[in-house]
């Protein structure tokens, strides 16, 4: 059973749906909680869906269930990386280049985590790379497992240092968003989850969103202030907080659709909303001038109706008028009695002929006769 949740959750990340390789995952190590394999695999996952936080929680447990295997180094260290921690990365990149010194990735890593710390700093970056070097010397036999046991202390040595790091300097808090629109307004959720609300500040600008939560426990408030795609209306915004996230409604200015949330210069055609609506003719394409066929129809229809006729011809306009604009029993009657009566009668009331066969009446000098077969 796990082994197929591992293999559809390999496939749906290797086709990029990222989101349902952390679920598959997630249900695997339901049925099997100490497999580090699968908690490196979805910190990876977590990665590709820049949930960094959640990516170095599942590098930690992946490294706890088997500090031998490099692959939760290099993604607690990537994770960490995004999260702008770069010492704890370069200390996670460290202890994976110790299990495997030819692997150039880590090396790389290194080096991006010196220049990032050295630019903190305000210091020229160093141009040596303090990593783990492969010995030249050749090793005897009976030599080989002290030099086992001497690279398992390095290991786990350098373990000791990243937990120490990680618990001194915590990960600047980061939740996960997202946005869905309709044509009047884009609806913005933050996943914070138990945060009080008197802890959460939001304001809004002609096009900024600004939401700070202070964090209980935590010194550093959360941030989140992006430069909207469009221009919004700040008295008509608003948002909530409920005890799993917090969403905020954002009033459009204009009816468009949003390429993205924030603004970009590569994304500065606004697409109009195309959403139909009932009072919204279908319009079609010509080369020749467009008539109003709105104008046209009623027009017709007042020609129509204003129509001058005399005799049969008025009084047949006159019932079919009646008839269209009749309900279903007046109709009914209508038809009943006419077709029952000859020709004779023609009654609107279904409760009076819907009863009874209607009986023909002939007109004042006349005789109704009926026809012998």
């Amino acid at each position: 059973m796990a082994s197929d949740l591992v293999a559809k959750a390999k496939e749906a990340f290797i086709d990029d749906h990222f989101e349902l390789a952390v679920d598959l995952y997630s249900q695997a190590i339901l049925i099997n909680p100490t497999d580090a394999d699968l908690f490196s695999d979805r910190s990876q996952a977590n990665i590709k869906l820049k949930n960094f936080t959640e990516a170095v929680s599942d590098a930690n447990k992946a490294i706890e269930l088997d500090p031998t295997n490099p692959k939760p180094y290099l993604r607690k260290g990537t994770a960490c990386f995004n999260l702008e921690e770069y010492l704890t990365a370069k200390t996670a990149f460290k202890a994976g280049a110790s299990l495997v010194p030819d692997d150039t990735r880590f090396i790389e890593w290194i080096q991006k985590c010196d220049k990032c710390i050295a630019e903190e700093n305000d210091e020229v970056p160093m141009q040596s790379v303090d990593s783990v070097s492969t010995p030249t010397e050749v090793v005897t036999t009976s030599q080989a497992p002290e030099k086992t046991d001497a690279a398992t202390k390095d290991v786990e040595q350098v373990n000791n240092v990243s937990t120490e790091l990680a618990t001194r300097t915590p990960a600047k808090p980061k939740y996960r968003h997202e946005f869905y629109q309709k044509p009047e307004e884009a609806v913005v959720t933050i996943f914070a989850k138990g945060i009080p609300a008197e802890n959460v500040s939001v304001s809004f600008g002609e096009q900024i969103l600004s939401v700070t939560i202070d964090i209980p426990g935590e010194e550093e408030a959360y941030i989140f202030q992006p430069r909207l795609f469009g221009k919004i209306i700040p008295a008509n915004c608003k948002y909530v907080v409920l005890s799993t996230k917090i969403e905020i409604r954002l009033a459009k200015v204009e009816p468009v659709h949003w390429t993205s949330l924030e603004f970009s210069n590569n994304s500065l055609v606004v697409r109009s909303s195309t959403v139909s609506s009932g009072n919204q003719r279908p319009a079609y394409p010509s080369s020749k001038p467009t008539k109003d066929w709105d104008k046209l129809e009623a027009q017709v229809k007042k020609e129509e109706k204003d129509e001058k006729l005399d005799g049969d011809a008025a009084l047949n306009k006159f019932f079919r008028d009646i008839y269209q604009d009749a309900d279903e029993d007046t109709r009914r009657a209508m038809r009943k009695s006419f077709v029952e009566s000859n020709g004779t009668v023609l009654s609107t009331n279904w409760k009076e002929v819907g009863s009874k066969e209607v009986e023909g009446t002939a007109p004042d000098g006349m005789e109704l006769r009926k026809w012998e077969y």
